[in-house]
């Protein structure tokens, strides 16, 4: 989630092979010595980093969850060693308590899953999630107000969430990629960049259609290597998360993350 200094590409030779991070093993090492933070490389040729799981937000978001389900996201969480797990607001306090004393955070949805609450009403989730334990808070934006071209009104809706988790919590946004077209994707990832957000994300995984590679790629192209980008929605294997990671995601949100992690497809 802090900001990343610099990122190098690895050559257009290894790739070829089909697993350039592997192969290129030393170069990687010594890119790393010399103060990259990460090294990418062309989609789908291997993992970037051989820890998928500290990608990962664990999520679930399910209306009918109860709380033996989310008591046993919580173990999963703990035994793979997710960055998070990330849930409704309901949760948290539940979810903190499980976790404490975890390397595991707590991450809560804000504005979810249309991100059309009022400005204040979001500041106000935000400040109680944090209250309750939540480490992160992933909002989401007024997808009509962006395509309205009030970027103010988006701007200032993001400014608010920012402002109540008062550096106690790091923001990521939401911007539902799937309604939005390239133009559209990239005004929303500078408003989230202007207003001091830690991360942009694609995707509610509640909208008509997830992240995808191409999406990542624009979205990081965007703001650069000083804030993180989340790819969520349809991810549900290995391959994917993979691609997600080289093509410059920082973190991952799913629910089938023990799959991901244990390789299958």
């Amino acid at each position: 989630m802090s900001a990343i200094p610099g990122t190098f590409r690895l050559c257009t030779v290894c790739t070829e092979q089909g697993c350039c991070a592997v192969i290129c093993e030393d170069r990687v090492r010594t890119l790393r010595d010399a103060g990259a933070a990460r090294v990418s490389a062309v989609p789908g040729i291997g993992p970037v980093r051989a820890d998928l799981a500290g990608y990962i937000d664990h999520t679930l978001l399910k209306p009918d969850a109860t709380a033996d389900d989310v008591r046993r996201l919580c173990a999963e969480a703990r035994r793979y060693s997710f960055a998070t797990v990330c849930v409704n607001p309901v949760w948290v306090g539940l979810c903190a308590g499980e976790l404490r004393g975890t390397t595991v955070g707590v991450c809560s949805v804000v504005g979810f899953p249309f991100g059309m609450h009022r400005s204040n009403v979001k500041a106000f989730e935000t400040s109680r999630v944090v209250e309750l334990g939540a480490c992160e808070v992933d909002m989401v934006i007024p997808v009509g107000a962006l395509r309205s071209g009030d970027d103010d009104a988006v701007l200032d809706d993001i400014r608010a969430v920012v402002s109540a988790a008062a550096r106690r919590a790091a923001v990521k946004v939401i911007l539902e990629t799937a309604y939005l077209n390239d133009a559209e994707k990239t005004r929303a990832a500078r408003l989230a960049k202007s207003a001091g957000a830690a991360f942009v994300k694609t995707s509610t995984g509640f909208g008509p259609a997830g992240a995808t590679v191409e999406d990542i790629r624009l979205l990081r192209s965007v703001i650069g290597p000083a804030m993180g980008v989340k790819a969520a929605g349809g991810i549900r294997d290995t391959e994917t998360a993979r691609r997600m990671v080289a093509a410059g995601a920082d973190r991952i949100g799913a629910s089938a993350s023990v799959k991901i992690v244990g390789g299958g497809e």
